[in-house]
């Protein structure tokens, strides 16, 4: 992985490689070092992100920026037909879901229009290189009257919580990823968060791509956050 951690954080093409280079790095552990820095709460917040779509059982939902395919493996149990995007080849390989996987840049996915019923998107808005662009391509793919669900990191709105949030996130979860993957992509995650734009502002972004019925709420007292919207 190029080293990313003592330099300004890239942008445009420089970070659209380095991000599939960590993340291929990191894929053969992604998961288990997911479930211990999260206390397994990842999958709970999932779980909720899938129940707040209220699908038809049997809906296509795509699973964007799937790594591993732990959406996948979710939305498959429920009983819907999910298709995976990565861009990381490393991610996909490594991926525990017999659903669909397909290799593509989320701000252009080799997605046939109007082609889902939904999608979802989980902890990976911070790592894409252009999220205008990203939300163009969620409406172009998403059938009229379509849900879409973007969970991701979050800042707890109580101060001490904060405090607690941000002393884990930036001094604790790097040295387990240190330990048990790679050092230089976990002290870039916790950095990479500055990338996300304020949550009214990207309410915003989704309302100037069409979408509607957009709305944001916290989860686990702001551990992290999930914004939904609806094509019209």
């Amino acid at each position: 992985m190029p080293a990313m951690t003592n330099k300004p954080l890239p942008e445009g093409d420089e970070k659209r490689t380095a991000v599939r280079s960590m993340f291929d790095t990191i894929a053969p552990r992604y998961d288990l070092v997911n479930r211990l820095m999260t206390f397994r709460m990842d999958v709970g917040w999932r779980r909720k992100t899938i129940k707040t779509l209220n699908l038809e059982t049997g809906s296509v939902v795509l699973d964007l920026a799937c790594g591993t395919g732990d959406f996948c493996v979710e939305l498959s149990e429920a009983g819907h037909n999910p298709i995976g995007v990565d861009l990381s080849f490393g991610m996909l390989d490594a991926a525990r879901t017999t659903s669909p996987l397909v290799q593509g840049d989320l701000t252009c996915m080799p997605i046939n229009a109007a082609s889902a019923d939904a999608a979802v998107c989980g902890f990976a808005l911070r790592n894409l290189v252009e999220l205008p662009a990203f939300f163009d391509e969620l409406y172009r793919v998403v059938k009229p009257g379509g849900r879409v669900a973007l969970l991701d990191v979050s800042k707890p709105d109580n101060k001490l919580l904060e405090t607690g949030h941000q002393f884990y996130f930036n001094k604790v979860v790097p040295k387990i990823g240190g330990l048990l993957s790679d050092k230089d992509a976990y002290a870039y995650l916790p950095k990479s968060v500055s990338y996300l734009p304020d949550p009214e502002v990207m309410k915003q972004m989704l309302v100037d791509a069409g979408m509607s019925d957009v709305s944001r709420r916290q989860l686990t007292g702001g551990l992290s956050q999930l914004i939904t919207a609806t094509r019209p």
